[in-house]
């Protein structure tokens, strides 16, 4: 079979965000801290909040979007309201507080979404601030649509980050190449399941290959096994919470399709012998930034197609 590994190892590449973007959210990220830190000190005259990074980019699975807007989550803990959960104020009020804070701070106004502020910046990325208070030790998010609600976004990243450790760094690289899918099916086919629920599908069914072609193909057969009987899927921190209810059954019905051709599609690619026709396999599914298969030669078939396994001396075999 052909062997592709290399050509994800570049589709790694393409889809990871460059360092410089990297610096460019961690420097918002930091001013921003020092922007609410002056408010709450200087003007509320409040206990100065905590901050702690969340998401994708904690998890280290964030990737370029095709929309070129890129994003940093970073929760803001509030420290002055005290245990009497009762007289807390409503997560409006705490909105106002975090909007005023960052008012002024880059060209454009803030932008309020019911569970953070989004400061947005020119250079095509933005600081996502979702705000939290604890009590009784549980965090709790200020939802403006759903009230004070139990959420803990840090549970989750070490949730991941521990998997990593169990399963090896290639469940991080599978994630990534699974959320550069999803953002390439959105293009044509509407809302797609959350970067969340993505994490937590491949988490669940991820099979280990040396090769993360066969890796991906083995990983999204489990998925589609899985879904095809029953889309459920919990949160990884409460089971309780079906955090594939956030999505309607229309919007399941396409992705179990889509995942469906997935399986498909990727079984074809790594049963393929020739390098350049299992390429175009996975370039049907990736999108026009996964590895240009016109640049494979070929003509000398003996050198783009797998030998028998058992005459490799890369290691790499199904």
């Amino acid at each position: 079979m052909a062997d592709c590994h290399d050509l994800f190892e570049k589709f790694l590449e393409e889809i990871t965000l460059h360092d410089s973007k990297k610096l460019n959210l961690i420097a918002a990220r930091d001013a921003l801290r020092e922007k609410i830190k002056t408010y709450f000190r200087d003007k509320k005259k409040f206990s100065v909040p905590k901050f702690h990074g969340q998401g994708s980019y904690m998890m280290r699975t964030v990737v370029n979007p095709l929309d070129g807007e890129y994003d940093i989550d970073d929760g803001v803990y509030l420290q002055h309201l005290g245990e009497d959960k009762s007289r807390w104020p409503s997560p409006s009020e705490a909105h106002k507080w975090i909007y005023e804070a960052v008012d002024g701070h880059t060209n454009e106004k803030p932008f309020e979404k019911p569970t953070c502020i989004r400061v947005i910046y020119v250079s095509n990325y933005h600081v996502d601030l979702p705000i939290y208070s604890s009590y009784k030790g549980d965090y709790y998010l200020a939802d403006k649509n759903s009230g004070w609600r139990i959420s803990d976004p840090k549970s989750i990243t070490d949730w991941f980050v521990e998997k990593v450790g169990e399963k090896g760094e290639q469940l991080r690289n599978i994630v990534k190449y699974m959320k550069a899918w999803v953002d390439n099916q959105a293009q044509t086919n509407g809302k797609m399941p959350s970067s969340l629920i993505i994490t937590k599908l491949v988490t669940d069914n991820f099979v280990s290959r040396v090769r993360d072609d066969v890796s991906l193909s083995k990983t999204v057969a489990s998925i589609d096994q899985l879904i095809s009987q029953d889309f459920t899927v919990n949160n990884p921190i409460d089971n309780a919470e079906i955090i594939s209810d956030r999505i309607d059954a229309n919007q399941k019905e396409v992705f179990k399709r889509l995942i469906k051709k997935m399986a498909e599609n990727s079984e074809s690619a790594i049963k393929e012998e020739n390098k350049k026709k299992a390429c175009t396999v996975w370039r049907k599914e990736f999108g026009d930034r996964f590895y240009d298969c016109n640049q494979i030669r070929d003509d000398k078939g003996a050198l783009y197609t797998a030998a028998p396994a058992l005459l490799r001396n890369d290691a790499r075999s199904a």
